[in-house]
């Protein structure tokens, strides 16, 4: 839609994604701009949204010490997919960005990278290698089935599961929509005349699963976010696996 043929172009995801990446950062300054001590309105509900992550994510997985240092990237993490997810239910824009599978992608590499970090860092590299993938208290046989398992787990699946739960949930979601309000106005306007009586049910399917799309947006967002955590978790405490 802009710049085609240059590195720069951008299409119509890549635009719906400036726009919520706009209003989340927006939201965010008009929320804390002028910060009461007693808070109200916007900030009342960023605060509130903020001490859910900080308290049912970050302190409930990491504890509080580890909590408050991963604060910033998982509060990144949630809000980046959240307010991305919501257009997929705003009419006019109609889809997630998170439903093509780039911006996914990139996230799950920041938690891939993050967590490896974490947990080289703490134990160095061979040895977090080593309590990552071996099992201990096993059998020596069994470890020729049990490493290459757990190193694809660990190393492999992860990122892989990341990106593609939400990039999957977002683009069904996406579909799902399209089909009902698709269906709704093919009863009202080509169907034939007897065929117009369906028009109401696909109508009220597509209202339904708009409400409960407005769930999976908060849910994997959550999810993601959850699951950073975990994973840097896992590799704090690699050595008790």
């Amino acid at each position: 839609m802009l710049f085609e043929g240059t590195p720069f172009e951008l299409d119509r995801l890549m635009l719906i994604r400036i726009l919520m990446s706009a209003v989340l950062l927006a939201v965010m300054f008009l929320a804390f701009r002028s910060p009461k001590l007693v808070p109200r309105g916007l900030q009342n509900i960023a605060e509130y949204a903020l001490v859910f992550v900080k308290e049912q994510i970050c302190d409930e997985v990491l504890g509080k010490e580890s909590g408050r240092k991963f604060f910033p990237l998982i509060a990144t993490i949630f809000f980046s997919v959240l307010f991305l997810n919501i257009s997929g239910i705003i009419p006019g824009l109609n889809i997630s960005s998170n439903a093509r599978i780039g911006f996914p992608l990139v996230l799950a590499l920041v938690a891939y990278v993050t967590f490896n970090y974490v947990g080289i860092k703490k134990y160095g590299f061979l040895t977090y290698m080593r309590a990552s993938i071996v099992v201990p208290n096993v059998p020596a046989a069994l470890h020729v089935l049990l490493i290459p398992i757990e190193f694809l787990s660990t190393f492999v699946l992860r990122p892989f599961t990341l990106t593609v739960r939400l990039m999957a949930n977002m683009l069904a979601g996406h579909i799902m929509l399209v089909l009902f309000f698709s269906a709704t106005q093919f009863f009202l306007f080509d169907a034939a005349s007897w065929m117009k009586v369906f028009s109401p049910f696909s109508l009220l399917a597509g209202f339904g699963f708009t409400l409960f799309e407005m769930l999976v947006v908060f849910l994997q967002a959550y999810v993601f976010a959850l699951l950073t955590a975990v994973y840097i978790g896992l590799a704090q405490h690699a050595d008790s696996h």
